[in-house]
């Protein structure tokens, strides 16, 4: 059934998440088997379609023997069809329960292998394809949908125009220690580590724009924090610097919570995510020096060497200290990337910014000024011995018509851990790629 929303046409359908609608109606679900019990003369099977769980109550005699039979036989995610009557009981999940009145099976699942005993994370990891069917992991997805949505929805209102960044690239943004090289033909190219080379000649043309999209790093790294895919939100601003690049962040970051605790409540809840810490997160955040962050280090007990980027450890020691977000800026150029700008009071600094989440969850954006003179851009490349050749196009954006620019890459897996309180990140993405994993 074709309904107009918002002056678009779009396709109605009977789901369990709007399930209220039909009242007192009687409608067709199709779904699958979440979970069954019998009483006697009464069968609860609970019916899960993909936007919510419903349970289904066929009463012998008031149904088919053939459907009262297949509520006992069938087995867990045996997909399925129902048709029932809907009703509103305050004690079932929802709200609402189905009085069933006939059930067919499409086909019969066999041997499910996830069952609700305890599961080892590699167990569950290998049959990742099946695990996204659990009601904590389906809530963790549309918690990341949210957040998606959010980054897209504030950008686009404010301004901002979507550049999709090429993933298969001819040069590092990073680090060259860190990249997947492929074969392209007789050349070598890289997956991307970033989008914003690319985003800094958009930006020249469109003043601000955001690209989105999966960003690979080549590192070994075994920890809670990592993955070797992951996706960002990449914004870019032109006539933009330091102060004002934070101030942006600080709205931004704000906007994609407040949008996850007005729509999400449901999954929060699944989650069993303290949600009053995420009520903070309000503009101004707290912004100390890459020095201050020394000194509370060493406060802390942390033999911290100066000129040394932070560590897991030590974003989890800084950002525990705050109830909100915490931005450490002007770090070390020699820790930064050869495109950051030198501080031009003290160019052993750099006017660089990372955002730590609170909680522990350290470090979720990164970002910062961009140099934009061509001389300087020149000495940088050759202290980081990058091919001039490979960069020509990037240095012809500080020659015709270059201007103060900055922005920051927002990481989509580290912000769902923190805003679902995950230990760890690979719960956040549907299919995670981390140091010893490729399957599935």
């Amino acid at each position: 059934m074709l309904i107009k929303e918002g002056g678009v046409k779009v396709r109605e359908t009977i789901t369990i998440k709007s399930i209220g609608k039909w009242e007192g109606k009687e409608v067709e679900i199709k779904g699958w088997l979440y979970n069954k019990r019998s009483s006697g003369k009464i069968n609860f099977i609970l019916i899960r379609d993909g936007t919510g769980i419903i349970q289904a109550v066929a009463v012998k005699g008031e149904v088919s023997d053939e459907t009262f039979e297949l509520c006992k036989s069938i087995t867990q995610e045996s997909s399925i069809i129902a048709k029932g009557v809907v009703r509103s009981d305050k004690r079932a999940p929802g709200g609402y329960e189905l009085t069933l009145k006939e059930l067919s099976l499409i086909q019969l699942a066999k041997d499910y292998p996830i069952t609700p005993k305890e599961h080892g994370p590699d167990f569950l990891l290998d049959h990742r394809h099946l695990w996204l069917r659990s009601r904590r992991q389906h809530a963790i997805m549309l918690v990341r949908h949210r957040i998606i949505k959010a980054c897209r929805d504030f950008l686009d209102n404010n301004g901002f125009v979507l550049i999709d960044t090429p993933i298969l690239t001819p040069s590092a943004c990073e680090g060259t220690t860190t990249l997947f090289a492929t074969n392209y033909f007789d050349q070598t190219a890289y997956l991307t580590q970033s989008g914003q080379l690319y985003g800094e000649a958009a930006c020249m043309a469109f003043r601000k724009i955001y690209c989105f999209g999966p960003t690979f790093r080549a590192e070994k790294s075994k920890t809670r924090r990592h993955l070797m895919e992951f996706w960002m939100v990449e914004p870019e601003m032109a006539f933009v610097q330091l102060d004002e690049n934070m101030e942006f962040q600080e709205e931004f970051l704000s906007y994609i919570v407040e949008e996850v605790l007005k729509h999400n409540e449901e999954e929060l809840k699944i989650l069993e995510r303290d949600t009053k810490p995420l009520y903070n997160i309000k503009p101004p955040f707290e912004r100390l020096s890459y020095n201050e962050v020394v000194e509370i280090l060493k406060k802390e007990g942390i033999d911290f060497k100066w000129g040394t980027d932070l560590g897991g450890t030590d974003e989890t020691i800084i950002s525990q200290k705050f109830n909100k977000p915490v931005f450490v800026h002007h770090f070390p150029a020699q820790v930064k990337a050869f495109y950051m700008q030198p501080d031009p009071e003290d160019p052993t600094l750099s006017l660089s910014v990372d955002m730590l989440a609170p909680e522990g969850y350290g470090e979720i954006t990164g970002g910062g000024e961009r140099i934009w003179e061509p001389e300087i851009l020149k000495q940088r490349l050759e202290e980081h011995f990058l091919p001039m050749e490979a960069y020509k196009w990037y240095m012809d954006l500080r020659i015709y018509g270059s201007v103060p620019h900055s922005g920051f890459g927002l990481g989509i897996e580290r912000t769902v851990a923190w805003i679902c309180g995950l230990h760890h990140v690979r719960e956040t993405i549907p299919f995670p790629r981390m140091l010893y994993r490729l399957y599935p």
